[in-house]
This record gives C-alpha cells, structure tokens and sequence, in this order.
C-alpha cells in the first residue's frame, strides 16, 4: 500500500539506504518488499478502518460507473472517502436492488455508517439508503461526484 502511495522504486531506496551507510542491493530490497508488505498494508488499513469508524466529519461519496469488459455491460461500484481513497469496489452485471443492497451493506459493515453520503441520481441506491435508514444523512446531485 505504501509502496503505490510513493512512487520509490527499488533502485531509489536502495539508494537512500546507501547515502545512510546501508549496503544493500535493489534485489534485497524487493525481496522485503515481497515479504513485509502485505503485513504491513494489512496492519496500516486495519488501524485505518478502526480510525474512521469512530470519525466525526466522514463524508462518502458513492458512484456507479458502466463498465464494457470483452463486449458485455458490467456496473462497477465503488466508495471514496473524505480522503480521496477508494475504500470498497465492487463489479455486478446487473444494476438493481440486490447489487446495489449487497454493495452498501458491506461497505457500510466493514466501515461504519457515515456523516454524510454524497451520491449520483441511482434509483437503486436511494431504495437500499432508504431501507438502511440513511436518507436524512445524504446529498443527491447530478455534480457531487466529481
């Protein structure tokens, strides 16, 4: 995750270890970064979910997008925080109440229920909001998602 997030390749920190005295080589270093960092991605996100399931100002944007993979419609859809970082996708070949309620419920689930839902005109999300019991806390408009 830290590794998407700056853009250091291995020969870059091999580099810097070695203005720090550190001789290693660029294989050493993608050999730990096989190793250490899934645990240390797994550990950064879980204390990341923990953070923001207590968060006072979480906002969510919401959004489904058309998807053509090999000549056949998909819907993906996907959940952003006030951050900008994507915290759930997911890709449905259909875009109704059951896609729309499986996809909320998990993201609600595994990150706690917003301050606020800020969310395209889907006629199947606002059903499921309005099932959840999330309608009073979510803005709907045409340009929110940007």
């Amino acid at each position: 995750m830290l590794y998407v997030r700056f853009p250091l390749s291995f020969r870059n920190v091999e580099g810097l270890l070695h203005e720090r005295g550190i001789e290693i080589g660029h294989e050493t270093v993608r050999f730990w970064w096989k190793r250490f960092a899934p645990k240390f991605a797994a550990e950064i996100r879980r204390k990341r979910i923990n953070r923001m399931r207590f968060c006072s100002n979480c906002q969510r944007h919401l959004g489904e997008v058309f998807v053509v993979p090999d000549g056949e419609t998909h819907f993906l859809w996907r959940t952003v925080d006030h951050e900008g970082e994507v915290l759930e996708t997911s890709v449905a070949k259909c875009r109704d109440y059951k896609a729309a309620s499986k996809f909320l419920r998990k993201s609600m689930k595994r990150y706690g229920f917003p301050k606020v839902t800020i969310a395209d005109r889907s006629h199947s999300c606002a059903v499921v909001r309005k099932n959840i019991g999330n309608t009073y806390k979510q803005k709907i408009g045409r340009w929110k998602n940007g």
